[in-house]
């Protein structure tokens, strides 16, 4: 039996730079860090004296016989890509809601990636990791998802992941100190609107709409080393970060009219009207979490004001994707 655990994502600058059709003829990067949330795949070799060859639990239970019976897309995508032939069992379980803008469906691709090799007795590779979650959901699954999502579950930390033409990338973990790094984390609040939504369909919206937005979207990868300026500056105010991040979120919002809805603009002005300095829908947008920017001094009027919506505290990590549990000859 083999258990992966595998980190959500927090994405804070150059979103929509790492989609293929933009960062091949442009370039791209993105800050972001993982947090200390978890999607957790459990998998096991299943005995043959069941009906089912395959058993996957996740918000439904599928019991199949074989592999394309399978509905769970990246389940059925995985196994097909790794030629699994042996029957098995795999839980899905997460710390976060799906479908909610934290890269949840990378992590569970990247944490399945990962447990299968490990279940093969293979020690994973973070960089091997990341290029299989994104060759399975962009090439064999077809969703319209960058490259984000994945580097940062393979890799875990706090990063500048820079896309190049030729389709690869490179990691560049910040460098800051901690008491930098932990006021930083002090002025970082997380909401969960309350809706989720189909990121695929909102990210294709922003995708048809790249070749119009590209004044936009290269002042969005600006945004990226201008944030890490301010982070290592010495004496600039962190207020200086949060107002960047609110000037990235109205980019953001003109990428495309589906990222944005009435209800996330009513949140956001809420909290802005509460102290906020900043902040983001995150992920493709539409619903899911929003980031929200604010000195610590101003956090309890915000979440008064914010009641109806969960806020979760959370912490940086930077174990990325690991095996928790290995047990070779349990069943």
């Amino acid at each position: 039996m083999i258990i992966t655990r595998t980190p959500f994502r927090i994405s804070f600058f150059g979103g929509g730079t790492d989609y293929p059709g933009w960062f091949r003829e442009h370039g791209g990067a993105v800050l972001a860090t993982t947090i200390d949330k978890y999607c957790y795949i459990t998998c096991r070799r299943l005995p043959p004296f069941f009906e089912h060859k395959h058993r996957i639990v996740y918000s439904h239970i599928e019991n199949v016989q074989h592999i394309d019976d399978i509905e769970h897309p990246a389940v059925r995508a995985v196994l097909n890509w790794a030629n699994i032939a042996e029957g098995l069992e795999i839980h899905h379980d997460g710390d976060l809601p799906a479908r909610s803008g934290l890269g949840s469906s990378s992590s569970f691709t990247v944490g399945l990636i990962h447990a299968l090799q490990g279940l093969r007795g293979q020690m994973a590779n973070k960089e091997n990791l990341a290029r299989d979650a994104i060759h399975i959901e962009q090439n064999l699954i077809g969703e319209n998802v960058g490259s984000q999502d994945q580097v940062s579950a393979a890799f875990g930390g706090f990063n500048r992941i820079e896309f190049y033409r030729n389709d690869s990338f490179d990691v560049a973990p910040i460098i800051l100190p901690t008491h930098r790094l932990d006021e930083l984390q002090s002025h970082l609040m997380l909401f969960f609107t309350g809706f989720s939504r189909i990121a695929s369909e909102v990210a294709k919206s922003k995708i048809d709409n790249l070749k119009n937005r590209e004044n936009e979207l290269k002042r969005m990868a600006e945004m990226v080393d201008e944030a890490i300026s301010i982070l290592q500056s010495p004496v600039q105010s962190l207020d200086d970060f949060g107002r960047l991040l609110d000037a990235s979120w109205q980019y953001k919002r003109s990428l495309s009219e589906r990222v944005s809805t009435a209800e996330i603009d009513a949140i956001y002005d809420t909290a802005m009207s509460a102290g906020a300095i900043g902040g983001k829908i995150l992920g493709a947008g539409g619903g899911g979490f929003m980031l929200i920017f604010a000195k610590p001094d101003r956090q309890s009027a915000i979440r008064d004001r914010l009641k109806d919506l969960v806020h979760v505290p959370f912490n940086f990590e930077s174990s990325g994707s690991r095996v928790v549990l290995y047990q070779p000859n349990g069943l």
